[in-house]
């Protein structure tokens, strides 16, 4: 029995997955807005009369999630405490077909590059003006920032060019004019993102253009940090160095999923690199980089990974000493290359895998943040919580990354969104500890 009276025109947009769909949501509720809608990024107030759920297709674990959160809003549109539901995302557009016979309460189904069908179906306009404009869901001072969509590799595990289609990049006059934007709003830092950041420029450049578009931005009065996340090993334009070294807001930090220190393991994979390469190139990064930051990301339990594969990929990580990792195990994915091998690596097994790499990682970190005690460091603050106020080291990227905690106590007084040099006094495995100098 419906107990709330529903808003009309009030839009709940729930947002499940990774960065690229936050962007996604943030640009939906932007369009929304400006038709008059009124929109929340996931309501806890539940009188909307209506519900988006961007969803997203990835792996197992995060499609669960995804169908979960549809099934709870349809349950909730059948007890009357929704009007409508409609689905979006990642899932949607790989799936739509089966969705619909297995959740038919759902309104209607869209893709990743459907915005503009889904506004319509909601008697609203896809106002070209705003391309580009977003209401931020992240606090007000850092972004995600979408440089292209979409990819071309052929990597053998992944569906993303299912759902994402192929590699399209964003012409740097338009990313600049973006960047203003959100600088004139309050934003300070900016998370670039892509499925590929090195492919950017060549669909439109015909030549990778990262570091011509990191020029521009770097000149965006008001952005203090840039970060890059998500390059690709094969191919990585080391001109992106140059200009990461030269300019004091690009930020000493570089994301490059690996998913292997395996050769034959990145052989199967289809990543067009070798563990030696793969060496060699990371080396020669920190080289020109000193004291870079660098995040990657495994996977554990490819079809055929032998105990030796493991062994190479744990191996690999404890001599390369990555300052941020993170493993998934790997996911049986439909009409990826990969899906015609037999999934031949036991549930437990990946786990325990990667359970080694992650106990083996917390070593690594711990020994690195024990070095930075002493040192001092320019962070960004995000939030007060309990007794600490929180923050970040250009290193650290939002959720992902180690924090910076201050002590709230004697005149310490920090507000959310500013820079502070903060002297490290004690660490542990994913956590630095200081105080406030001048």
């Amino acid at each position: 029995m419906k107990t709330k009276t529903l808003k009309k025109n009030k839009v709940n947009v729930v947002t499940l997955g990774c960065s690229k769909n936050i962007f996604d949501s943030e640009v939906m509720m932007a369009q929304l807005h400006a038709n008059n809608f009124e929109v929340e990024h996931e309501s806890t107030s539940d009188d909307s009369e209506i519900v988006i759920i961007n969803t997203c297709g990835f792996i197992d674990n995060a499609k669960e999630e995804s169908i979960n959160t549809i099934v709870q809003y349809a349950n909730a549109k059948a007890a009357g405490f929704v009007d409508k539901v409609y689905v979006t995302g990642c899932l949607s557009q790989r799936y739509k077909d089966d969705l619909e016979k297995e959740i038919p309460e759902v309104d209607a189904y869209f893709g990743t590059r459907e915005l503009p069908r889904l506004l319509k179906t909601l008697k609203a306009d896809y106002k070209h003006e705003l391309v580009g404009e977003r209401l931020l869901t992240t606090p007000n001072h850092f972004a995600y920032f979408k440089i292209a969509e979409g990819c071309d590799r052929p990597c053998s595990f992944c569906a993303i060019p299912l759902m994402r289609g192929k590699h399209v990049s964003t012409p740097i006059e338009d990313l600049v004019t973006q960047a203003k934007s959100l600088a004139t709003k309050g934003v300070k830092e900016l998370m670039l993102i892509a499925q590929d950041l090195t492919y950017y420029g060549l669909d439109i450049y015909k030549k990778r253009a990262l570091a011509d578009l990191l020029e521009a931005l770097s000149d965006v009065e008001g952005i203090e940090w840039i970060k890059l996340h998500y390059a690709f090993p094969s191919g990585f334009p080391m001109d992106v160095l140059k200009v990461m070294k030269r300019k004091p807001n690009i930020c000493n930090y570089l994301d490059m999923p690996l998913q292997h220190g395996s050769t034959s393991m990145l052989k199967a994979m289809r990543r067009g690199i070798t563990r030696e390469k793969t060496e060699e190139l990371v080396n020669d990064i920190r080289a020109a980089v000193p004291g870079i930051a660098m995040r990657t990301t495994l996977i554990a339990g490819y079809p055929g990974e032998t105990e030796e594969d493991f062994q190479e990929m744990y191996e690999f990580v404890e001599k390369m000493s990555f300052e941020r990792l993170g493993i998934f195990t790997y996911s049986h994915e439909e009409n990826t290359h990969a899906y015609d091998f037999e999934d031949d690596v036991p549930e437990k097994t990946k786990k325990e895998r990667a359970d080694k790499i992650m106990e083996l990682q917390s070593d690594i970190s711990y020994s690195l943040n024990q070095e930075k005690i002493g040192k001092t460091f320019k962070v960004l603050f995000d939030r007060a919580e309990g007794d600490y106020f929180i923050g970040r080291t250009e290193f650290d990227s939002p959720e992902v990354d180690n924090e910076v905690l201050v002590k709230k106590e004697g005149d310490t007084f920090l507000r959310l969104g500013d820079f502070a040099m903060v002297e490290i006094t004690s660490a542990d495995h994913y956590d630095l500890y200081g105080i406030v100098v001048d």
